[in-house]
Parts: C-alpha cells; structure tokens; sequence
C-alpha cells in the first residue's frame, strides 16, 4: 500500500507553561477541544533530548472548524531553553504556524481589540490574499491567512493550523523534499525580492526568495476532512548569516518543534523516507513493536529532518476518543485506511470542548 498523508495533524509547540498556553489558545486561536492531555517520560526522542529521557506534559487540542492542532509541550524535569538570539525570517526552522480564517480582516479585528500582540496591519501577499501576523505570551508567530474547505461551525475567528512558515538553505532542494515526501507539489507562487507584507516581523526586511507550496491531490484518510488542505511557505535569504532556531537546543524546547502529518502505512513511509534519502531518526514501531501510548490515544510515531534539519513527525493514529465521558474510541486499524470518517462522528468531537 502506497502510504496515505491525511494532512497536518499538528505543530508541536513547546512552552513554559501548558496550561496558561492551552487557555490563551483555546481563547484567541479556537483551540478548545483536548484530544489527550498527558504526563509522561519522553524517552523515545533521545537524538534530540542529550541522550536523556525527560519528563513532558503536553495537550494535543483542536478547533472544531477544521485544521490540524496543536500539541503543547513543555517539560517537567528541566527548563525549557529559549533560543540565545531572537528569531528573524530566514533563520532555518519553522518560523511560523499559518492559521486559517473565514475572515481575516474580522479576526485581526477581534484581536486588536483584545490587546494582544498584533504585528502592523492586515496585509497582502504575493497571492493578492489578506494576512497578519500575531504573537502569543511567550513569543511564538502566527500567521492568520484566508482558509478554505473549513470543518464545523464555532464563534472562534480562526480555525486551526493549514500550514507552516518555514526558512531553507536551498530552496530547490526543499522543494524537491516536501514534494516527493510530503505531496506538495503544486507551486502556487515563487518569487524574490523585498515584500512589503512582510516588514513588520523580524527579519521581514529581508531579500528573500519565497514559494507558496501546496498539493494538488486531495487528501484521503480518516481525519482528512477535518484537516483539510494545506500550504507550506519557504523562505530563502540571499545574503546574511541564517542561524537554526534550535541549534544547541533540545527538541520539546521553546518554539515550533515539529511539524506532524497523520499517516497511514508507516512501513511503505519508511522505506520511502529511505529512499529519497531521509530515514526515520526516530521510530516508535522499530523501538517498541506496538502502538505507543499516549494518555486517550495510541498510534505510531516517527520522525524525519528536512534538508536543513527541521523536525518532520508523522503519526499512524489507531485509537481515538471521540466523546470521552461516553468511553466511545475509535479504532483506525479496522477502518479503510483512504475512507474519511463520517461528519458527523469528528463533529461529536465538539462535546469534549473546555470552555
């Protein structure tokens, strides 16, 4: 079997603090509905942990309109290190979550008007779509963009993640990476220069080359629908020194630690990372045989690098809660792995929502 990339199932985030950042997401960004929320030893990323297992807590939460989540990160047995250097646009790594919206100008609007830390005005992109950026409490970037193909209905003015900002080296190769792994092989925009749209965040003064990627497939698989599609945008500096926004950092530090796509066949994925020259570097099923744990769900995990050394997850999901207090889990393995799962059973999801 051909393996199935059913969309971004989440940006990992790592914080100081999982629960004041679950509260300012689920208020500001929709992110309301908890997947699992668990307290536990991560002791299968040691490439990226010192060697060391480290204690973690993280929430994986969702918005009902669609889009992937975010799993929030932070660790319990060490402080969590911030980069040594203020992130700038160019610096390698993921720079920042794009998150859809029926409205941008609306939710720059919402925004605004709660104080939060808008970065200049609503602006237009090489594309002629509205966008803007905002920052959490603790320094991490969004870009808010028009969406489409949105899931459920909520008062929220922002669904969830549809994408990523991500800064590369080379930008032919990167492209040749999320094409012939990720499926994003339809450039919708490739040009460089200065970008007027960009000069309120750092670094976004910059001469740049940028390439707006997205598929040209749709999606299959379980979630896929509720994911819905995506866009990964690359950023090339010409010129200056670019720095990796984890270098000397651990995974699960803070920032953006990961990108994750949920999957189906994770032999076939091997064998095709491998191939195209970026074998796992973690491996759940290789470590432990099985699904692994985590808290209400149960799945495999691996992870792989981009060219430049940006965290690529990817996640089999075999056991899910839909509604939590009913013990009602879905098994994924007894299902088509190409067939999304009916509307209305990913809407009940809505039921497990925190105010």
């Amino acid at each position: 079997m051909k393996p199935v990339i059913s969309g971004i199932q989440q940006i990992g985030i790592g914080i100081p603090d999982v629960h004041a950042a679950f509260k300012w997401y689920r208020e500001n960004l929709g992110m309301d509905i908890p997947i699992f929320e668990e307290a536990a030893e991560a002791n299968l990323m040691l490439p990226y942990t010192g060697g060391k297992p480290h204690e973690r807590h993280a929430i994986l939460a969702i918005n009902i309109q669609g889009g992937g989540g975010f799993e929030i990160w932070q660790y319990t047995s060490r402080t969590p290190e911030a980069p040594k250097f203020e992130p700038k646009l160019g610096d390698y790594g993921i720079y920042a979550a794009r998150i859809k919206s029926r409205n941008v100008a609306k939710a720059y609007e919402v925004m605004k008007a709660k104080g939060e830390k808008v970065q200049g005005e609503v602006q237009t992109g090489p594309d002629g779509k509205p966008h803007f950026f905002v920052k959490d409490p603790y320094g991490n970037l969004f870009q808010i963009v028009e969406g489409k193909d949105f899931f459920g209905e909520s008062d929220a003015a922002t669904g969830g993640p549809a994408g990523a900002v991500i800064a590369v080296s080379d930008m032919d190769k990167s492209i040749e990476f999320y094409k012939d792994i990720l499926g994003y092989d339809k450039v919708l925009y490739d040009e460089s220069g200065n970008f007027e749209d960009l000069k309120e965040i750092p670094g976004g003064e910059g001469e740049f080359r940028r390439v707006l990627l997205t598929h040209s497939q749709e999606r299959e698989g379980g979630f896929s629908r509720m994911f819905g599609s995506s866009q990964i945008e690359l950023f090339q500096l010409k010129g200056g020194s670019p720095k990796k926004i984890f270098e000397n950092r651990f995974w699960g530090d803070l920032g953006y630690i990961h990108l994750c796509f949920d999957i189906r066949g994770m032999e076939e994925l091997r064998k095709l990372c491998a191939e195209k020259g970026h074998p796992f570097t973690v491996d759940s099923q290789a470590a432990m045989g099985t699904s692994f744990d985590m808290g209400e769900a149960a799945g495999l995990f691996s992870y792989i690098e981009d060219p430049d050394g940006t965290l690529i997850e990817f996640v089999e999901t075999h056991k899910v809660p839909i509604m939590k207090k009913f013990n009602w889990y879905i098994n994924m393995l007894k299902r088509d792995a190409r067939k999304p799962l009916p509307n209305w059973m990913l809407k009940a999801l809505r039921f497990n929502r925190v105010k």
